[in-house]
């Protein structure tokens, strides 16, 4: 497999990477258990935590939903960490020169069109990049999709936000004219297509997803993603992943794509244990193998 496919590292790095993410989530796993054994009587979000009181109330349902219980005062914590890296994250993002966010934005949709994983998909979920978020743009990747003749096109599924209480939908399109601007200036599908027809909803498909091809404010070399709050993307992925077993299809490769000013050392990015860790990343430098699932996609 040529270097574009693989970020030029080691095997024995990316293997230490794979289990270094997976050491997390056990401790994270282990600290669950032990507070379903002593759960607090009232899990509620600390008031001075205003920005994500929201998000806090909405994943905690989910949370006990499953039996997991989670102590507040350690969330209020790590969701301040997240508040003030988001806060520098930003703006880094808004101080990058132009030219190098158009090099790097060419740079990363060439490594995804090219790769092997992109090119073996029959599916992907996708977002669609918003200039206003100071997002990695996916026209490339889109167009790449779009273009192909209807017999060879892959299907292409990208986000509609329902609501504020992170509820997302991903339907499908067969040509950017199925966008629409929405606030902000950002493209989403119309829920029926110009016939009035209703667009077919991924998780209502009869097929299941190869891909998915996921935003994100930061990220870790271990597949930590830091994303915007709002608590969309970890719901949708855990949903989609539920959906999967009880079908029992392969779950999709996550792959993120990032800036190379969003990278952040490992263990930099707070975790709690309803984020949904990335299989990859895809960054200025080449593709980034995390998980075992992407690691056998590099051999």
């Amino acid at each position: 497999m040529g270097a574009i496919d693989c970020y030029p590292k080691s095997k024995l790095k990316l293997q230490s990477m794979f289990l270094h993410r997976k050491s997390t989530h056990l401790i994270s796993k282990a600290k669950e258990v032990a507070l379903v054994a002593h759960p607090h009587p009232h899990i509620m979000p600390s008031p001075t935590i205003r920005s994500s009181a929201a998000n806090l109330t909405r994943t905690m349902a989910a949370i006990n939903k499953d039996g997991i219980g989670v102590n507040p005062h350690e969330l209020d914590a790590i969701f301040e960490q997240k508040r003030s890296l988001r806060s520098k994250v930003r703006k880094a993002l808004k101080n990058m020169d132009p030219i190098l966010r158009s090099q790097e934005d060419n740079a990363i949709q060439n490594i995804v069109v090219e790769s092997s994983w992109f090119k073996a998909s029959k599916s992907l979920c996708a977002y669609v990049s918003s200039p206003a978020l100071l997002e990695v743009g996916t026209s490339r990747i889109i167009s790449e999709v779009l273009s192909s003749s209807a017999k060879e096109r892959k299907k292409l599924y990208v986000p509609r936000v329902e609501d504020r209480n992170s509820n997302m939908k991903m339907l499908m399109i067969s040509s950017v004219k199925d966008l629409i601007e929405k606030s902000m200036n950002i493209l989403e599908p119309a829920l029926v297509d110009s016939d009035g027809n209703q667009r077919e909803d991924v998780m209502q498909a009869s097929d299941p997803v190869d891909l998915f091809i996921v935003p994100g404010l930061a990220f870790d070399k271990s597949g930590s993603r830091l994303g915007r709050s709002g608590g969309y993307y970890d719901l949708f992925l855990k949903n989609y992943q539920e959906l999967t077993k009880k079908k029992r299809w392969k779950q999709p490769l996550l792959v993120a794509l990032s800036y190379s000013v969003q990278i952040i050392e490992d263990g930099g990015i707070p975790i709690t244990p309803f984020d949904i860790p990335m299989d990859a990343l895809v960054s200025p430098a080449g593709f980034i193998p995390i998980s075992g699932a992407a690691l056998r996609r590099c051999e």
